[in-house]
């Protein structure tokens, strides 16, 4: 076990967090003339800095203590945030092992967090001998970031557990897309270690992207840090509503990502039956990385009929990702490509 203490930035450790009307009394009932509220309207009080009741529903649904989870405004707002605690501007670095989500090094360079980049074998695996390497030499790795399903290959990464266990900085795990994925979460792995943060979000497999809520799990000494440094009220009263009623409809929830497994199958199978596709990369997401013969090409054509597809040229060459959409939208996708094709 890591001692986290030793990894926070001094003046995190040292401050005083705003305390706010709310709290300072946490009741539900009440005559409240503390916080400068409008007496009347219908979102009129400030929402539960600490979201209990979400937290009490998301728990049992991931299976973990209340205590181990922060919810932010969106996974963006806990990376920020994760950034603030634990790296010292200009001197401590991060990890990052692209091709990856982009916030991560946008994030270091709002930060002033050096990146260093160890990309991803040609397996889109991590390396691990360089990992490992590149740890032991630089004491000034504080953070190492691992997306897992990876955006945008769609893969799961192995050797995570071998990385935890020989860092003596923090480990993210971005699990943004494990919905989707056969494997299971690594949310339990937080137990086993001190320096483990999982994230998760409702925006992909749960729909609520427009509800801005991600998770972060993890052992209650961090997950004090993230309370202690937030915006005192980060979630919204509406946003909260909204994510317990999505939790709360379990039967729908499963239902409409098996929905999408199944046309994320189709569309695989379809894709490759045209001449255009070369390769089709394995995916546990909602989405598929496909190699294009003349990529840059068919993303225009595409764009010029209001199919919007995402161009990772720049990033994979010759290479989209495609959103697996509805039956519908999928359809008119495939029979603009066919067009093409032709």
């Amino acid at each position: 076990m890591i001692d986290i203490k030793k990894l926070v930035r001094k003046n995190i450790l040292s401050l005083s967090p705003y305390s706010s009307a709310r709290d300072e009394f946490s009741g539900t009932e009440g005559i409240f003339l503390d916080a400068n509220e409008n007496p009347k309207g219908d979102h009129n009080r400030y929402p539960d800095p600490h979201q209990r009741e979400l937290k009490d529903v998301l728990a049992k649904v991931k299976e973990v203590s209340p205590d181990n989870i922060f919810l932010g405004n969106g996974s963006d707002e806990v990376i920020d945030l994760i950034y603030r605690i634990f790296a010292n501007p200009g001197k401590d670095k991060v990890i990052i092992c692209p091709p990856t989500y982009g916030m991560y090094e946008v994030s270091a360079n709002i930060n002033d967090i050096e990146v260093v980049n160890i990309p991803l074998l040609p397996s889109f695996q991590l390396n691990k001998e360089a990992i490992l390497q590149t740890i032991k030499e630089d004491a000034n790795i504080k953070l190492i970031f691992i997306c897992s399903p990876n955006n945008p290959t769609g893969n799961l990464i192995d050797g995570i557990e071998e990385i935890t266990k020989n860092f003596n900085g923090i480990v993210i795990v971005d699990e943004a897309y494990v919905d989707f994925s056969p494997e299971s979460s690594k949310v339990q792995e937080i137990y086993s270690y001190s320096n483990l943060i999982v994230l998760q979000t409702l925006s992909k497999a749960w729909g609520l992207a427009g509800v801005r809520i991600g998770f972060a799990f993890a052992q209650s000494e961090i997950i004090a840090l993230l309370n202690k440094i937030k915006p005192p009220y980060n979630i919204s009263t509406v946003n909260q509503e909204h994510a317990l009623l999505k939790l709360l409809k379990r039967d729908e929830f499963e239902a409409e990502r098996d929905e999408i497994l199944a046309e994320r199958k189709r569309l695989e199978k379809e894709l490759l039956q045209l001449t255009i596709v070369k390769k089709i990369y394995s995916s546990s997401a909602n989405f598929l990385l496909v190699e294009i013969v003349d990529e840059n090409g068919v993303y225009k054509s595409l764009a010029s009929k209001n199919i919007v597809v995402r161009n990772r040229d720049s990033v994979i060459k010759d290479c989209m990702r495609i959103t697996v959409g509805t039956k519908e939208e999928n359809d008119v996708l495939l029979a603009e490509l066919k067009d093409i094709s032709k």
